[in-house]
């Protein structure tokens, strides 16, 4: 396995680094098993090689950051399928360990992704937030598994998919002083959290956070995506990390996607116009999409 020559947030100060796409689209159309309420998680113990050929997959569509699947992961889920706390552990590290595997001999950085309390809850209360929980007691909750991500040697934990201004207090807390370096990533409906707080709040949180190297959106449309990165680059100075879903809508009756894609790669140039230094894609967004944006991003001046 081949490593950065430089640190992630070295290397954003230098450019523009590439995202990979959305894990579980990728390993659906691999023909992966993702029900349940661990989702892609339950691979890490059923089948890592549908991982390991996921993340290769963007590997070579150009994606230089990979992140975990780690991003539904937690003790309490993994405890209802039977595995104790050594067991959940290993997974933790394994989902960093699949990723390095993945990237073979090209050198990229690992993000291990850090879902909000509703992702592990699997009820799309990620997308609502305010669960009823204090500040404090989800601190309590992420930190555990915040811990065991940070001893696997990530390049970096991703924060991500964070809908409420009160849990991503929660997670730098939870984040704090282990020795890793952070992103921490809204996902918004307009210029407000999904929990409703305005951006300025959300990104505001960051300033003083010394661990925090890019600050941004994820699992958003790609309109929204456009309003909140000059916004997070102008309040926060930091680089901004911004990978937008397909803007496809999920209708939960059917059980299929609706609408068109409002993902394009050339909009990418606005974003790093504005500020944008970690570029990529969330649902949906698959390793051709990812190819594209890879080569104008490498293309444009």
């Amino acid at each position: 396995m081949t490593v950065p020559r430089l640190p992630l947030a070295e290397a954003l100060a230098e450019g523009t680094v590439v995202l990979d796409g959305g894990l579980s689209n990728q390993l659906a159309a691999q023909g992966a098993d993702l029900s349940g309420d661990l989702w892609s998680a339950r691979l890490l113990d059923e089948a890592p090689h549908q991982l390991r050929t996921a993340h290769r997959r963007y590997v070579e569509a150009g994606a230089r950051v990979l992140i975990t699947a780690s991003y539904q992961a937690s003790y309490r889920g993994f405890r209802r399928h039977g595995l104790d706390h050594r067991a959940a552990r290993r997974l933790f590290a394994r989902s960093v360990e699949i990723a390095r595997e993945a990237a073979g001999q090209t050198p990229v950085w690992v993000a291990a992704s850090v879902g909000p309390y509703g992702a592990v809850l699997a009820d799309g209360s990620e997308y609502r937030g305010r669960y009823g929980l204090s500040t404090a007691e989800l601190a309590r909750f992420h930190r555990p598994r915040v811990e065991a991500l940070a001893e696997a040697g990530p390049d970096v934990l991703a924060l991500e998919t964070v809908p409420d201004v009160r849990e991503a207090e929660a997670l730098l807390t939870a984040a704090r002083g282990l020795g890793v370096p952070l992103w921490l990533s809204y996902t918004v409906s307009g210029e407000h959290t999904r929990a409703g707080q305005p951006l300025r709040e959300a990104f505001g949180l960051v300033v003083d956070e010394p661990d925090v190297i890019a600050v941004g959106v994820n699992c958003c449309t790609a309109a929204d995506a456009g309003r909140a990165v000059p916004l997070a680059a102008d309040l926060t100075g930091l680089p901004v990390v911004v990978y937008p879903n397909s803007g496809e809508d999920y209708d939960p009756a059917l059980g299929a996607w609706r609408g068109p894609s409002t993902y394009a790669p050339e909009l990418a140039l606005r974003w790093r116009a504005d500020g944008a230094r970690l570029i990529g894609g969330c649902c949906r967004v698959g390793p051709a999409r990812i190819a594209d944006l890879a080569a104008l991003l490498s293309r444009a001046p």
